[in-house]
């Protein structure tokens, strides 16, 4: 299984380092693009073709019942059902801190100025399962949705072949609050939110991870008046590790990362020579083991190991690269990911996998990937909000500000913003010669 090895390599090499797997955007482009056409324009029945055509079953109705949700529920395993209410309250309580109360400020005598957070009316959620049930974006999305106030929260996923959904995607969508559940994938589900059909209601803003199609989905849609919570790719992750790191740890993020798809991507950073030398055995081992193995074999032909001997140099790869995850296997992992600036989600020591977040640790992985952590955040509470801002001005407020005001807008040559101004302060002027003269 072969992992490609850069030893301390110029920084003029970086940009191979970094790079994702290549996509034909043209082609991808092109087919998403004539599915939402066709969602948008055909509604349903093009709901029923693609449905047909790409997850291979037929459907009578999209809507997921209350029947279907109760069996589902009671297929659940207690275990799993525990599980899934542990991951709850930690995610419900790591997400409800991130609430802000309103405050207002006076930034001049008499002028008052604050903010308000509002929900989204309603959000669309989307969760994969074609090749697997992440049930776990369910909790990720609709947990922060309910938190935020957003009044509806309507979710797509694919069905099986025999038209049903995975009993723990159901399970978590009842326990989190989801109000309506849609058999629907891929392209044509992003479809159905954005436009909305004679069964789907269309939605303000799209969330969810998903594959190259749905990903590009949600990029177009956008363009055509759809919010989105982010651009995002394959998943990734970056480990940093020192020599105190345990190889098999460090072999298992690998593999953890590598079992989302074909397209996933692993990188470790290390200056431990026996490190980076017994890694790819390690986890070629590991790897043999695993039900996925074909998939991994695929994400990690382009997947790879970077020998950097100078610390700093190791920190400047991390941001320039802008990791989904970030996995930081050093004794002092706190300290040295201070100076980190573009990642999505750190996991510090030697003890914090993936796969907590993944889960159940309390933050979100639903997480910018192919480097837009430079500028996007994962998902938060925030991310369901509009921020409203208000203003209340007294008159007293007004006579602090308004010259101020007539200045900057006589500037710009805005006449009309200068005279709503004036005309406020010549009426306070005269009701103040009123009263002098009583």
């Amino acid at each position: 299984m072969a992992v490609k090895i850069y030893d301390n390599p110029p920084r003029e090499q970086w940009a191979e380092i970094v790079a994702r797997p290549k996509i034909d955007l043209a082609d991808l482009s092109r087919t998403v693009a004539e599915v939402l056409e066709a969602v948008r324009v055909e509604g349903d029945e093009a709901l029923r073709r693609y449905e047909r055509r790409f997850d291979g079953v037929e459907l009578a109705g999209f809507q997921v019942t209350p029947d279907e949700i109760e069996a589902a529920s009671a297929a659940v395993s207690p275990e799993l059902k525990a599980a899934i209410g542990q991951a709850i309250d930690n995610i419900t309580k790591f997400h409800a801190s991130q609430a802000v109360a309103v405050h207002k400020v006076e930034t001049t005598p008499g002028v008052w100025c604050w903010q308000k957070a509002e929900g989204i009316e309603r959000v669309g959620i989307y969760v994969p399962g074609g090749t697997a049930p992440l049930f776990s974006t369910v909790l990720m999305l609709a947990i922060p949705a309910r938190l935020a106030g957003c009044r509806e929260v309507v979710m797509c996923t694919p069905p099986g072949r025999d038209g049903r959904v995975a009993p723990a995607i159901l399970y978590a969508a009842r326990a989190t609050g989801v109000d309506r559940i849609f058999k629907l994938g891929g392209v044509q589900a992003i479809g159905a939110l954005a436009f909305g059909t004679a069964s789907v209601p269309a939605v303000s803003k799209i969330f969810g991870p998903g594959n190259r199609y749905v990903m590009a989905a949600k990029q177009q849609v956008q363009m055509q008046g759809v919010a989105i919570d982010m651009p995002a790719g394959p998943s990734e992750v970056m480990v940093v590790a020192d020599a105190g790191a345990d190889l098999r740890f460090v072999a298992a993020d690998f593999l953890s990362q590598a079992e989302h798809g074909a397209d996933s991507q692993s990188v470790l950073v290390t200056s431990c020579r026996d490190l980076a030398d017994r890694l790819p055995d390690e986890i070629e081992r590991q790897a043999s083991r695993l039900p996925r193995y074909e998939w991994i074999a695929k994400s990690l032909a382009h997947s790879s190991i970077v020998l950097l001997d100078d610390d700093r140099e190791q920190l400047d790869l991390v941001n320039a690269y802008a990791p989904e995850h970030l996995i930081v296997h050093r004794a002092d992992a706190e300290a040295w990911a201070a100076g980190v600036v573009n990642t999505g989600s750190v996991f510090l020591g030697y003890y914090s996998p993936e796969s907590a977040g993944d889960y159940a640790s309390g933050t979100n992985h639903t997480l910018p990937t192919s480097g837009y952590a430079r500028a996007y955040s994962g998902v938060n509470l925030d991310s369901f909000t509009r921020k409203i801002t208000f203003q209340h001005i007294s008159p007293e407020g007004l006579k602090n500000l308004g010259p101020v005001i007539e200045t900057m807008a006589a500037a710009e040559e805005l006449e009309a913003h200068r005279r709503a101004v004036t005309i406020r302060l010549q009426n306070l002027n005269k009701a103040n010669d009123h009263d002098n003269l009583e």
